[in-house]
């Protein structure tokens, strides 16, 4: 997590990447031969970096507004988003993502079947509310576009689209699903576990037995 805001902070700007390194002393070595210096994850994260920034192209696009605050509602449930990069003409807003391997194939639950890792992250559900809060709060519906870097050595990357098509599908799914959601929040329903996410992980308790085979979907 703190990679990903390591990024965020140095795009955002200068003040706000010296205000992150100065509240993250554990990112820097504090002892052995490479004391004083960035850990290796960081290190790879400013391998990123200066991948983005030596595209002129990802440069171009990624000019604008930057941590921008949307705020609205949707089905009636207040919502807040933050932009990575809002364009001055607000055609678009771009999304800084990481991830191992651009290319690499995901398990998407949500289709089950193989994916990018756009899909298996649900990042299009996330575009599409911040699309919508977009339109709420300046009459536009600007396209999302994904800035995707890889952790690899050296590393990828690429600007992704989204479909339309899938943008709203997955904001009807929001409205669908936001009262048994809000539900769930206010303790009204038990959730049903999925067995997977952060909170099941962090409350599971071994029920039954299960089959090697079981283990992969």
């Amino acid at each position: 997590m703190l990679v990903g805001n390591y990024l965020h902070s140095h795009f955002e700007s200068p003040a706000a990447h010296e205000a992150f390194l100065a509240e993250h002393p554990e990112i820097m070595a504090s002892t052995g031969k490479t004391k004083g210096q960035l850990k290796k994850p960081y290190q790879v994260a400013d391998a990123m970096i200066d991948t983005l920034e030596g595209d002129p192209e990802v440069m171009a696009l990624y000019q604008g507004q930057k941590e921008l605050i949307v705020t609205g509602q949707i089905g009636g449930v207040d919502w807040m988003g933050k932009l990575d990069c809002f364009a001055d003409n607000h055609k678009y807003f771009a999304d800084l993502k990481t991830t191992q391997d651009i290319y690499k194939r995901m398990w998407v639950d949500d289709n089950r079947s193989w994916g990018s890792f756009i899909e298996a992250y649900r990042y299009p559900l996330q575009m599409a509310v911040y699309q919508e809060l977009v339109r709420q709060n300046y009459g536009t519906r600007s396209a999302p576009l994904i800035v995707a870097v890889s952790k690899q050595d050296p590393p990828d990357h690429e600007i992704v689209s989204i479909p339309q098509d899938l943008l709203d599908y997955w904001l009807n799914k929001v409205i669908e699903l936001q009262p048994r959601i809000e539900a769930v929040k206010n303790g009204e329903v038990e959730p049903k576990r999925c067995e997977r996410c952060e909170y099941c992980r962090a409350t599971k308790r071994v029920s039954k037995i299960v089959s090697l085979y079981d283990l992969v979907s």
